[in-house]
């Protein structure tokens, strides 16, 4: 029997020996993960990532604004530009009409034919309209129209010859022109009253 109670006593031994291991191993990562979680809440280390990703959050921005201020210079730069070169296009296609006006003069200086001075004027001045009408450039069309304040200047009422004329446009002095839709310059016009 004392053998037995030894063995007993050794297999209990050794149990206590296992259940204590197995408590300490417990005991150990409960702590692991207790330290774990303190690590994770250091509330300094926190601030110190919320500092870092707000500097780098602020050199995304300063990069963003300085890639926005270039566009926008270059983009007042180019608008100028444009602005200074369309006027150029516009007058280098003039310097024709300019030219054939010139020849104009030098042959009614000469005192060439009245006849073909005439014909010759009438040719640079359809190349002109054709150059405006390139340009979008188109007369108002008013004589005979409803007298219409956004297209029209009254520049005199005339008694109308007819009541159908009346409110109506009789004459034109100054002929008017739009570019596009929007008007550049209002007839000048005598309305029916």
């Amino acid at each position: 029997m004392p053998k037995k109670n030894k063995q007993n006593q050794n297999e209990q031994a050794k149990a206590a020996q296992q259940k204590e291991a197995l408590e300490n191993e417990a005991m150990n990562e409960e702590q692991q993960t207790k330290q774990k979680a303190e690590e994770e809440v250091d509330p300094e280390k926190i601030i110190a990532d919320l500092e870092a990703a707000v500097e780098h959050e602020k050199k995304e921005y300063m990069f963003l604004m300085s890639d926005f201020e270039t566009f926008r210079r270059r983009t007042v730069k180019e608008k100028a530009e444009l602005i200074k070169n369309g006027t150029e296009s516009a007058m280098r296609d003039l310097l024709p009409v300019v030219d054939d006006l010139e020849r104009a003069l030098d042959a009614i200086n000469k005192g060439g034919d009245l006849e073909s001075l005439k014909e010759g004027v009438n040719l640079i001045y359809n190349k002109f309209v054709k150059y405006l009408e390139s340009q979008h450039v188109t007369a108002i069309d008013s004589t005979g129209k409803d007298f219409d304040t956004d297209l029209h200047e009254a520049v005199t009422m005339f008694p109308a010859p007819d009541p159908s004329m009346k409110g109506k446009v009789i004459d034109t002095t100054i002929k008017g022109y739009k570019i596009n839709d929007k008007v550049l310059r209002h007839a000048k016009v005598v309305v029916g009253s």
